[in-house]
Parts: C-alpha cells; sequence; structure tokens
C-alpha cells in the first residue's frame, strides 16, 4: 500500500514509489475531465442527449443527457444489476450496450440517485464518438501529456512496465480486469500515487479547465442520499463535509486494487491511497483526515 499526503506546500506522509496502480473507479474523475474539455471546446454540450452520440438507444434511454451520465442521475444500474457481465472478459462495445439496454431504467432520468459505472462507460465512448480518436488517446493527448502525468495511462497494461499485481484478501493473485472496453472510462487509468497528487492540484488550481467548468465539476451537481461526507456528487466527484472542512473526493475498487484520493480546499490537505490488495479497508483513512 501506498499513501501520500501533503497540506500546503508540507509533505506530511511520503509512503511512496514510482509503482504504477489500477485506481479503479478514481478513473470517473478523468472521464468527467475528458468530457467538460469537449464542452469547453464546444464539441459537445452537458444537455445532449446520450442518443445524439450513442447509436441504438431504446427509446427509454432518450430522455438521458451526458448531465445524467455525469451525475449518477440517468438511472442507469451499477455492474452488479448486470450479473451477466463478466468484468474480467472483453466483450465487444456493441455487445456490451446491447447488454445495458436489457435492463429497465430504476427510476426516469433526473428523478433519482444510482451510482453506475455503465453510465461512465458511456461516456468514455461518447468522447471517441465527439472526438474521432480512441478515449486513451484523447486522454493521452488533452490530459496526461498537457499535465505532466508521465507515469499514468488508461488501459491496457500490455507492454507497460513497473505496475503493482492485484491481490486478495489472502495474498494470492488476482486476475486483472477487462480495461479497454468494459472498464474503459469507469475504472481504466494507472497511475501512482505522486502523478495522482500533480492530477487533484491541477483540478483544484484550474490548470486543465477553465470557468465555470472546473467549479461545475468540483461542486454538488445532484444529491447521492448518502452520509454528510459523501453527500453530494459533481461530476467524477462525491462532495460533503469531514470534520468541518468541505472535501472533493472519490474511491475506486477493482478486482485486487483499491484506491482513494481526496482535497480539502480549506487547509489545503490532498490524500492518495493505492493499494494492490482486498485486505485494505476505509480504517487507513481515518488517521489522514485531521
Amino acid at each position: 500500500m501506498e499513501i501520500l499526503v501533503r497540506q500546503g506546500d508540507d509533505l506530511l506522509v511520503d509512503d511512496t514509489t514510482d509503482t504504477r496502480y489500477q485506481i479503479a473507479s478514481v478513473s470517473k474523475q478523468f472521464t468527467a475531465a475528458a468530457v467538460l474539455l469537449l464542452v469547453q471546446d464546444r464539441t459537445l454540450r452537458l444537455d445532449d442527449p446520450v442518443h445524439r452520440w450513442i447509436d441504438d438507444c431504446p427509446d427509454e434511454w432518450h430522455g438521458i443527457t451526458l448531465h445524467h451520465l455525469l451525475t449518477h442521475t440517468s438511472g442507469l444500474g451499477h455492474w452488479d444489476d448486470y450479473p451477466m457481465i463478466d468484468l474480467a472478459q472483453r466483450v465487444e462495445p456493441d455487445a456490451l450496450r446491447e447488454t445495458f439496454h436489457r435492463l429497465p431504467l430504476r427510476f426516469p432520468p433526473g428523478q433519482g440517485w444510482r451510482y453506475s459505472s455503465p453510465g461512465y462507460v458511456l461516456l468514455a465512448q461518447t468522447v471517441e464518438r465527439a472526438a474521432g480518436v480512441p478515449y486513451r488517446r484523447f486522454l493521452a493527448d488533452r490530459v496526461l501529456v498537457p499535465l505532466g502525468l508521465t507515469r499514468t495511462f488508461a488501459g491496457t497494461p500490455r507492454g507497460q512496465t513497473g505496475l503493482a499485481d492485484g491481490h486478495d484478501a489472502a495474498g494470492e493473485p488476482l486476475p486483472t480486469w477487462e480495461l479497454d472496453v468494459v472498464g474503459m472510462g469507469t475504472g481504466d487509468v494507472w497511475s501512482t500515487a505522486g502523478d495522482l497528487l500533480g492530477w487533484l492540484d491541477a483540478l483544484q488550481e484550474g490548470r486543465l479547465l477553465d470557468e465555470p467548468y472546473r467549479t461545475l465539476m468540483l461542486t454538488e451537481q445532484a444529491r447521492t442520499g448518502m452520509g454528510p461526507e459523501a453527500g453530494g456528487y459533481g461530476f467524477g466527484v462525491f462532495v460533503g463535509q469531514v470534520r468541518g472542512q468541505r472535501w472533493w473526493h472519490h474511491d475506486g475498487h477493482n478486482a485486487g486494487f483499491k484506491a482513494f484520493v481526496a482535497y480539502l480546499p480549506e487547509s489545503r490537505r490532498r490524500l492518495v491511497v493505492l493499494s494492490n490488495t482486498e485486505a485494505t479497508d476505509a480504517s487507513v483513512l481515518a488517521p489522514l483526515v485531521v
């Protein structure tokens, strides 16, 4: 496990290496930023209906917008609603969407909140369609390279070096999830603790997104119905209060990997936790948030 904590210019904890970990659903921050860059470019609009960019949407989906997908208010389900999908096996994009189509929406778009990784898969596919390049290439060209995140990449680890292997709680190796299609946009990014600290700073300081898009991403757009620490959701981030301070954050869990990142703007405290074992639990965070 690796932990990196910085407050202002002071480095409080640095138990890190250059090893790259799957950051699981923390990847959604990168997807949201990719969509907002295209909104900033006026290629996309937040109120674009999903069927403008995704082929063969069922009629029930015609009320879903990109804003709904970004905020988990589309009515789409999460992975546990699709037990027929093997997260470790590659599925062609058309077949994956077809599987998503089979499940009725859990509520009309905009009338509830349900965390949905499939919704972020659709956002990554939208980025590909709108930008005319593969999602991983867009992410590299418009996000990773400009920000100097040289140890971060998206998708398959083939040909990459310095990677952590995932393990179960007993320390046995676990096979990685399929990241190029099934995990694209929702859990496909590999990174280091140092790169993720740079990512948090770039988002907060507006070095990637102009206003109002930076603020839209990092402030509440929908109520989650969860506790005060994660009572709201922006675009790719949970927002709330912890120990009297506002923060934005996200956690992630792929098979064999867990991740957590957070930013507390008032104290400028940033947290990054990366793990490659299922044995890691939330108790590791308590002493890091003060």
